[in-house]
């Protein structure tokens, strides 16, 4: 009787089991939607592992109905695949909406002059996203995060001050063709005093007060065929494009360490261990690695990053 009068009110039916006398075992069903939830999700994957790449056998796996896709790799050739999110994402990156506008940017900018290409807004901003990419894979790792350099190593791109020339045209040459900047040392061809007082000299071209005596002997050094520092630096100290020589009266240093040092003793043995030691550095070309619509990339981005000449 009171089985039947649970029942009629609703209540929560139990398996029967009890235990302790009161511990009851109660008979709750899954809810229908939980139960269409899980056969679906069943079904799904059945399909799935079908239609796709899914269970691993021996050295191999199932390749699945679905088990080709074409898409052009980064070298430009056309390969098919067995499908997987890798060659999709491939696909999509060449053949996706955002691809296609992007390609349409890269074609016009291929087409456009230097000249057009920094008159356009939207070609300058397309220039500077793409660019901004390929710097950073490329030039970044020597020239550093937004071109800043390291003194000592490798040049600043940021300061205007440009050792090969800062036009475009002079940049995309710079970067197809690499270039090659050597100083000779002259620990060998000058005394000590001698390379302290062309130094000397060195530091007064930038405008920094050194003393006169040795100021003057080391003017002497530099200005002759003793040191013939003149030769690639020029008489006025201003530097060649051509030789890659730097500009000795602008207060940029690229070498010697000269606005890091402290007093006016550690400025003089910065520039001094750079003309005792000398210069070498090597800029890789970069044509043939990168195509020309990249080097085009790159120039208007350097180009950018010093203020532009």
């Amino acid at each position: 009787m009171n089985e039947e009068k649970s029942k009629a009110q609703g209540a929560v039916q139990t398996t029967g089991h009890a235990w302790d006398g009161d511990l009851q075992e109660f008979n709750n069903p899954l809810p229908n939607w939980w139960l269409w939830a899980f056969y679906a999700s069943v079904l799904f994957a059945l399909i799935y592992w079908i239609l796709y790449p899914a269970w691993p056998v021996a050295g191999t796996f199932t390749k699945g109905v679905l088990n080709s896709i074409t898409f052009v790799d980064s070298d430009g050739n056309e390969k098919t695949t067995h499908w997987n999110t890798r060659s999709l994402l491939l696909k999509d990156l060449q053949e996706g909406s955002e691809a296609v506008r992007s390609q349409e940017y890269l074609d016009r900018i291929t087409a456009a002059s230097y000249a057009e290409i920094l008159a356009d807004a939207d070609m300058m901003a397309f220039a500077r996203s793409m660019a901004n990419g390929i710097f950073g894979d490329n030039c970044a790792p020597c020239h550093g995060a937004g071109g800043a350099g390291v003194i000592g190593l490798f040049p600043a791109l940021g300061d205007d001050d440009w050792l090969w020339g800062g036009t475009v045209e002079e940049i995309e040459a710079t970067i197809s063709n690499g270039h090659y900047g050597f100083m000779p040392g002259f620990k060998e061809a000058l005394t000590e005093q001698q390379l302290d007082d062309v130094a000397d000299y060195v530091l007064s071209l930038s405008g920094l007060e050194t003393d006169a005596d040795a100021m003057a002997r080391g003017r002497e050094i530099f200005q002759t065929s003793v040191g013939g520092c003149y030769y690639c630096h020029t008489a006025a100290g201003t530097g060649l494009k051509s030789q890659g020589a730097a500009n000795l009266t602008d207060q940029i240093w690229t070498i010697a360490d000269v606005t890091g040092a402290g007093s006016m003793r550690d400025k003089q043995a910065a520039v001094k261990r750079v003309i005792a030691n000398g210069v070498e550095r090597n800029m890789p070309r970069w044509s043939g690695r990168l195509t020309p619509t990249q080097i085009k990339l790159l120039t208007v981005y350097v180009h950018e990053l010093g203020g532009g000449q």
